[in-house]
């Protein structure tokens, strides 16, 4: 493991600026620009030792306003037993209200509601509020950024619980860019387990409206509970 990572990191250290969010579990301040789109068509999901588990679906940004991102991700989600139906549908805001040329820093607090699943195989059967914030900063070619929140999840089997997450993203070639990243997670469950992942993520340009983005990576910390694995990929287009 050490030497996987000392290599991604030569490898990064070696190489040209960076990107920010997807495909990776932490996301960036930077909204969608006002008045265009981008649109996500990804697939993503967690492979344990009961099979894989995730979703696939349309994460749908608009820059409603200067410095203002709305989000609708409308997934498809499945588990290990091979069920599968409409996931938790979330609706986002994502608002920018500190910038790195007056402050050093962009700052974005990104507050997220999920709907009760439909499905009674799959997803939440109730709904879920997610308050995140989100740093980033640009140093030359290098992008860093992360930050972290806490989701009001409480019922009869799941508890509230908070997360953060780190990156930082170079690019390496014309159009492309590699990242690495660690993320924590509290237990979501009562009676679960903390999860620690630690991934690494590409993105790359075709053009100035379509883009290929992948992640993967291992679970560090109660992997036979939380996860062996995670993998993100999804293609996006910007208009």
């Amino acid at each position: 493991m050490a030497a996987r990572l000392a290599a991604l990191a030569a490898l990064l250290l070696s190489a040209g600026a960076a990107s920010a969010g997807p495909p990776y579990l932490s996301d960036d301040p930077e909204p969608t620009d006002y008045r265009h789109f981008e649109i996500y068509a990804f697939g993503q999901g967690t492979i344990s030792a009961a099979g894989t588990a995730g979703e696939t679906g349309i994460d749908f940004n608009y820059g409603g306003a200067p410095d203002l991102q709305l989000t609708a991700v409308l997934p498809l989600a499945y588990d290990e037993a091979g069920h599968a139906g409409l996931g938790n549908v979330e609706l986002a805001a994502k608002y920018k209200f500190l910038h790195q040329d007056d402050t050093g820093w962009d700052v974005a607090v990104f507050p997220r509601v999920f709907l009760p699943s439909a499905s009674s195989d799959v997803g939440d059967d109730h709904a879920a509020f997610s308050l995140p914030f989100w740093a980033q900063k640009d140093i030359g070619k290098w992008s860093m950024f992360g930050g972290g929140g806490c989701v009001l999840n409480r019922t009869r089997e799941t508890q509230n619980f908070c997360f953060a997450g780190w990156a930082v993203t170079r690019e390496v070639a014309e159009g492309l860019r590699l990242g690495i990243e660690i993320f924590h997670q509290g237990a979501d469950e009562k009676g679960g387990r903390v999860s620690t992942d630690l991934g690494g993520g590409l993105t790359y340009d075709i053009d100035e409206h379509y883009h290929l983005l992948a992640y993967a990576g291992p679970g560090l910390e109660n992997t036979a509970t939380t996860g062996r694995q995670d993998f993100y990929a999804a293609i996006l287009f910007t208009f």
